[in-house]
């Protein structure tokens, strides 16, 4: 009934916090390893449960995720396809006490890219920079965030919206379009790698899943609400740093 109870909220407050501000990977994936699913395992699973708010959240931007700056739709559902499978499958040759290692400093890097993520985008819109335009190295760039979201799922919205940014792209709207579908396939394509391969754990991800699927919905009603998103935001930078240290002091203490 514990079990049951974590997973639930974890998962409701995931999916409120995916619908208003993201980073809702801070609360599924250590509730998960919390009750006793292995790491590999719970990362998983946690990016399974996720799934579904990729799918409403790509639909809602379905207007600005037409055709518009920056890559082809074909193309980056392509690349966001191959990432995701690459990132899955590196995922599945990981030892689980190499992975276990990892996890603290993948923790760290996406509550680090959390925190400071708006405000450099911000910065890199403002100043126009931007890499060369060239289709190779802009796909080369989205393949590498498509590899990390299909190994470890947290900060990926955030790294795919400062992708976008260094290839040039202005319009936030679609960016933010283009983000959610991104992660939404490679997404997928990893879910179906892990199923494949017996990684995830079908009680937890139907208690947490149901529970993100409930959140997102009241998430959506409250973000359209929501005026500052700074509340929300210091939470999940908050929860994401005491899960940080709570990891480095398990893998190295």
């Amino acid at each position: 009934m514990l079990t049951t109870t974590i997973l639930a909220l974890a998962g409701f407050g995931a999916g409120a916090l995916n619908a208003i501000a993201g980073g809702g990977t801070f609360l599924t994936f250590p509730a998960l390893v919390w009750v006793g699913v292995p790491p590999i395992m719970a990362n998983a699973t946690a990016t399974f449960a996720a799934l579904p708010g990729y799918a409403g959240s790509s639909w809602a931007y379905r207007r600005d995720i037409q055709a518009g700056e920056g890559p082809s739709l074909t193309a980056l559902v392509v690349t966001a396809m191959l990432g995701g499978i690459l990132g899955a499958l590196l995922l599945l040759v990981t030892p689980e006490d190499l992975f276990s290692g990892v996890i603290p400093w993948l923790l760290l890097m996406a509550t680090l890219a959390f925190a400071a993520g708006p405000a450099l985008l911000r910065g890199l819109l403002a100043s126009g920079r931007h890499l060369p335009d060239a289709v190779s190295l802009t796909l080369t760039l989205l393949l590498l965030v498509s590899i990390y979201g299909g190994y470890f799922n947290g900060g990926l919205g955030i790294l795919l919206l400062a992708a976008f940014g260094l290839i040039g792209m202005s319009d936030l709207h679609r960016m933010n379009g283009l983000k959610t579908l991104a992660s939404l396939v490679l997404s997928a394509v990893s879910v179906v790698t892990y199923s494949l391969a017996g990684l995830i754990d079908w009680n937890a991800l139907l208690v947490t899943g149901l529970g993100c699927a409930t959140g997102g919905y009241v998430g959506a009603h409250m973000a359209r609400k929501m005026q500052d998103l700074s509340l929300p935001r210091t939470f999940i930078v908050t929860v994401g740093l005491v899960t940080t240290i709570v990891f480095f002091a398990q893998a190295y203490g």
